[in-house]
């Protein structure tokens, strides 16, 4: 009997964890032009797609997040021209509060992302043309940054007329900070020593001439880099060898050729490849990849709300949230980890012009 007992009270015991990893917090992002307040935080069931509101932190044009790895505090970009800034905040992820910590200013316009190095924190400024190094204090507050400027152009004269910093992020093996030009076509390397980027001279890789690269992501294993360039709607694959690219594809994910495309992620398995479109045909592309090769094959594609900027992932793979900005929400989509395919369940979250969406 007290086997019986212990064996009840141990399966007990595992459905609440069960219960309990089912659900995540989202942080969103928003465009603050409208009606928006800043940055929306809400509980997700990553079994059934439900959600429900948690907070709500005013902030001027969250437009891009980032997390910690211990889930504790939250950078923030506040994509407001030449008075861009970031911010760093306590966050609570399970009451999905915001306390505010402190702020910088870029000493850039209009900065449109941000990254954790570990000891650095790296904002990129899209209008100016540069990227600003934040030194962190022990306490993971901003120091005074350090701003990095570019004088690059491509051959879109409107588009590429100088250097547009779009984002960045560190390597798989945490070695280098890979910085992304979409009006240069370069992509930039910088060494990360413990944390810190240690120097500000770039090693230069030359993307083809007028793809115009945005976003980028890492296949599961570190071997390839994935680039998505906006304005030509493609997918360029690079074979990543102790911070050398080699590029070894080159495939369409926007056949409409809107000059729209924005973000890219794997799904957590390292199977399919999702990547955003924007302005026309607005959606995602679906590939799935060559595990041995890097090399991606076209499998689908998803029609969304308007204006799909930024998308997210659940740990758990069965579900797609993607910020459709001018649909004033975050579509949720269910995804067959099989086929790598989604269907949209209806639940969209209503948020105002919403951009970045994170899950913690």
């Amino acid at each position: 009997m007290k086997k019986i007992l212990l064996l009840i009270i141990s399966a007990i015991s595992l459905i609440g964890c069960g219960n309990k990893s089912d659900n995540l917090t989202l942080l969103v992002g928003t465009y603050t032009d409208t009606d928006s307040k800043g940055i929306y935080t809400y509980k997700f069931d990553q079994t059934s797609g439900d959600s429900s509101p948690l907070d709500i932190t005013d902030v001027p044009n969250p437009s891009f997040l980032a997390v910690t790895p211990d889930n504790k505090t939250v950078y923030t970009v506040t994509e407001q021209q030449a008075a861009s800034a970031v911010s760093a905040f306590d966050f609570d992820a399970a009451k999905g509060t915001l306390t505010f910590r402190n702020k910088r200013l870029t000493h850039g316009s209009d900065a449109c992302h941000v990254t954790f190095v570990g000891k650095d924190v790296v904002a990129t400024n899209y209008s100016s043309g540069s990227m600003t190094v934040f030194p962190l204090d022990d306490k993971g507050n901003l120091e005074e940054g350090t701003l990095v400027e570019f004088f690059e152009s491509g051959p879109d004269t409107v588009r590429q007329a100088g250097s547009h910093i779009h984002s960045s992020q560190v390597s798989p093996d945490g070695k280098y900070l890979f910085v992304i030009d979409l009006g240069g076509d370069y992509i930039y390397r910088y060494p990360v020593v413990d944390g810190k980027v240690t120097s500000f001279e770039p090693v230069k890789i030359k993307v083809p001439a007028g793809e115009g690269p945005r976003h980028f992501t890492y296949s599961n294993d570190g071997r390839f880099m994935y680039v998505i360039t906006e304005l030509e709607g493609n997918v360029i694959v690079y074979d990543y060898n102790g911070g050398d690219l080699k590029l070894i594809q080159k495939i369409e994910a926007d056949p409409l050729h809107a000059r729209g495309s924005a973000d890219i992620h794997f799904s957590p398995d390292g199977k399919f490849l999702y990547a955003s479109n924007r302005l026309k045909g607005d959606g995602l592309a679906i590939f799935s990849q060559d595990p041995a090769t890097g090399l991606l094959t076209y499998v689908g594609y998803q029609n969304t709300g308007v204006h799909p900027r930024n998308f997210a992932i659940t740990p758990n793979g069965l579900f797609v949230l993607v910020a459709c900005r001018d649909s004033d929400a975050v579509q949720v989509f269910r995804r067959d980890p099989k086929t790598g395919l989604l269907t949209d369940t209806g639940k969209d979250i209503k948020i105002p012009h919403p951009v970045c969406v994170l899950t913690i």
